[in-house]
């Protein structure tokens, strides 16, 4: 089936987390889309209340609810509606992923202190996290598959350990990006949506096997709770993005204006306000995603914003012409991390340049085609100004890179 591209965003129909196009050439993401404009959210955040309401712990002793965070994304937002607006008690809970910038570290501490709320952080022994890194970057492309696995199944471990039925996520990603299901399907996490899609299909012990080093003891902590426990503490995941007209880019701005989330400007991208937290997702994990499959986080962001109507395509395809290829700023840091020389991660990585994107021209010279080299050169050549109310807001005060190694372990800010 030849690959083909929505004529409204900028997702081609080859998406990894698979998208239909209809007989008009729109993608299901951008028809799923169209809901946000025609629900009535008001009736849907009444019935958010109603299925949060049964969760309440009146006695104090136990939290209503746990609420993975990080330091960047959307955490401020989920937070401000779950305690500020359901008048919830959270228990926080976030994986530290070892790619820790100072700003990702003081958003999260302020985080806490701005909404009053306790935190679980859970570090996993760093010997065994770059080991997995080590055998998910050379077996299947990703160097965040503990990333992944953690920040997805940490919080299901302490809903069980706590019994704490109820997690509260954002957006669901297969939703917002390719129309995966409808707002009014109210799908709720499940084990195999993380599997399938989050960690790649490789639950934690896929990852052993007799040609490798990792032992039981190194991937323990990513191992998702089983069904009976799962089922006797009546663990659920829901997402507020079925119950709240989701839009990024606006709260970010709100939670800047509000509750003083900081944000930072990347070279691979026009959005300043998502994985601040993290050296390497708009670095070397999105260098890796182009590799694999032909397009990069840019695309994600233009994609939103065309359906938002704060960008034309035209405008989205410059941006993505601007960004895509941009070069990577923080190598150095995770080859020092992680043990290898920059010359041997190159090698690694190149292995996972997918073939239908990415040919060979001559030994270490690769030609690209994708949207940065293909898609109309004339709009890329003269593109439309940006509309005023795309413009992102890089309030940065603590520099990215002011450190040459990654914030292993921080408290924070006052």
């Amino acid at each position: 089936m030849a690959d083909t591209c929505c004529r409204r965003c900028l997702y081609r129909s080859s998406h990894p987390l698979g998208l239909v196009i209809d007989e008009d050439g729109i993608c299901s993401g951008c028809r799923i889309h169209e809901e946000k404009d025609r629900l009535d959210w008001d009736a849907r955040w009444r019935k958010l209340e109603a299925l949060v309401e049964p969760y309440r712990n009146l006695s104090g002793a136990n939290y209503d609810c746990i609420v993975p965070v990080t330091g960047a994304n959307d955490s401020y937002f989920i937070v401000h509606l779950v305690k500020e607006r359901l008048g919830l008690n959270p228990l926080l809970v976030t994986y530290n992923k070892y790619f820790n910038t100072p700003l990702g570290i003081r958003n999260l501490a302020n985080l806490r202190i701005r909404f009053n709320c306790d935190i679980l952080v859970q570090n996993v022994n760093p010997v065994s996290v770059k080991a997995i890194t080590r055998t998910t970057l050379r077996q299947f492309g990703s160097m965040y598959w503990p990333a992944l696995a953690g920040q997805t199944v940490f919080p299901v471990q302490t809903a069980v350990r706590y019994k704490v039925p109820l997690i509260i996520w954002g957006a669901h990603q297969g939703l917002e990006q390719v129309g995966m299901f409808s707002h009014e399907h109210e799908v709720e996490m499940t084990r195999r949506y993380r599997v399938d899609h989050d960690l790649m299909a490789r639950e934690a012990d896929d990852l052993l096997s007799i040609f490798d080093t990792l032992k039981g003891d190194d991937v323990v902590q990513y191992r998702y709770p089983g069904d009976a426990d799962l089922a006797a503490g009546g663990v659920r995941g829901i997402y507020l993005g079925n119950y709240v007209r989701w839009d990024p880019k606006a709260q970010h701005e709100q939670m800047i204006e509000t509750h003083g989330y900081q944000s930072a400007a990347f070279d691979r991208t026009f959005d300043c306000y998502d994985h601040v937290d993290c050296y390497n997702f708009m670095d070397i994990h999105d260098i890796l995603k182009l590799y694999k499959h032909g397009y990069s986080k840019v695309t994600d962001h233009a994609s939103r914003e065309i359906r938002h109507g704060r960008l034309t395509r035209e405008q989205g395809i410059a941006l993505v012409r601007k960004h895509e290829q941009a070069p990577l700023r923080h190598t150095d840091k995770f080859c020092e991390w992680l043990g290898v020389d920059a010359r041997g991660l190159q090698f690694i990585m190149n292995e996972h340049r997918n073939p239908l994107y990415w040919t060979e021209e001559r030994p270490g010279q690769w030609a690209f085609h994708g949207w940065s080299t293909l898609a109309q050169p004339d709009a890329a050549a003269n593109p439309a100004p940006a509309r005023k109310d795309v413009q992102f807001q890089a309030t940065d005060t603590l520099n990215l890179d002011r450190d040459d190694k990654y914030i292993v372990v921080g408290k924070g800010y006052p």
